[in-house]
């Protein structure tokens, strides 16, 4: 953890990083953060004790890079560090949709890059971030960015063919929680409860049910069948989401997610 480490392009996913990363550990002197702006960078000294300084900066003096821009700033972002970035250091990317080898034709011959499509339960230590090497990744880089990553939640490796299915599972996968989320609470309403209520009854049954997916070791089928009486309530939901088409609509909903990561991967309409 002498390492020093740098985070461009600080938002919240990176901002969770940071913290993350001090709490397992590393030493504030030893992160360094870039901003857009000037009083985010001093926001960011100020709460965590790390050093902000310009992309050209952290490039000349960190020993790994953390690329955590939009997509579509990714371009103008290694233009500006290219010159700057010499062959050894690890270029870690989180920007969804863009393959390894975008990084590695624009900066040195042989930059070892490493792809993680990370989601927003960083923020609270519970992410899934799925790693992937490029060309020039050596175990030890990989090792590197679990490290890191593994301060915010689980690390899965894969290889990179898999990024953009992995993309519109885990990294979109908390906004369809969410949504569904809603829509129950919408329907607790329309069943004459009071929102919060409603809120809090879906919440905790959400936890419970993750929970036991994550600890029980049974199948999701199994523990369906487990709530699931014979003409009881539960299977009357179950046949209303059927007729609806809920699973196919899931369905199609992830290969659209996946779709639209892959057109980011060949720079189609990356706004």
């Amino acid at each position: 953890m002498t390492q020093k480490v740098a985070v461009l392009g600080t938002g919240k996913i990176g901002e969770a990083l940071l913290s993350g990363m001090i709490r397992g550990g590393w030493a504030p002197a030893d992160l360094l953060v870039t901003a857009r702006r000037a009083e985010r960078a001093e926001e960011l000294r100020t709460r965590y004790g790390v050093t902000p300084v310009t992309n050209v900066e952290a490039a000349k003096t960190a020993d790994t890079l953390i690329l955590t821009v939009k997509p579509q700033d990714m371009g103008t972002l290694l233009d500006e560090l290219a010159p700057h970035v010499p062959a050894d250091r690890l270029v870690i990317s989180g920007a969804a949709g863009i393959p390894t080898s975008f990084f590695e034709s624009r900066l040195a011959a042989g930059t070892p890059v490493v792809r993680v499509m990370t989601n927003t339960p960083a923020l609270v230590d519970e992410a899934m971030s799925v790693i992937s090497a490029g060309s020039h990744a050596s175990e030890a880089d990989l090792a590197h960015a679990e490290e890191i990553f593994g301060a915010v939640g689980k690390t899965l490796r894969v290889p990179e063919g898999q990024q953009d299915a992995c993309t519109a599972l885990s990294g979109s996968g908390p906004a369809y929680f969410f949504y569904l989320v809603e829509a129950m609470t919408d329907a607790g309403i329309l069943l004459g409860l009071p929102r919060d209520k409603a809120h809090d009854l879906i919440v905790q049954s959400a936890i419970g049910a993750a929970t036991m997916l994550r600890d029980s070791g049974e199948h999701p089928v199994k523990l369906r069948e487990n709530v699931t009486s014979p003409a009881g309530t539960t299977i009357n939901a179950i046949r209303e989401l059927e007729n609806h088409g809920v699973r196919a609509a899931l369905i199609a909903a992830l290969e659209a997610a996946r779709d639209r990561s892959r057109e980011l991967a060949s720079g189609s309409n990356t706004k």
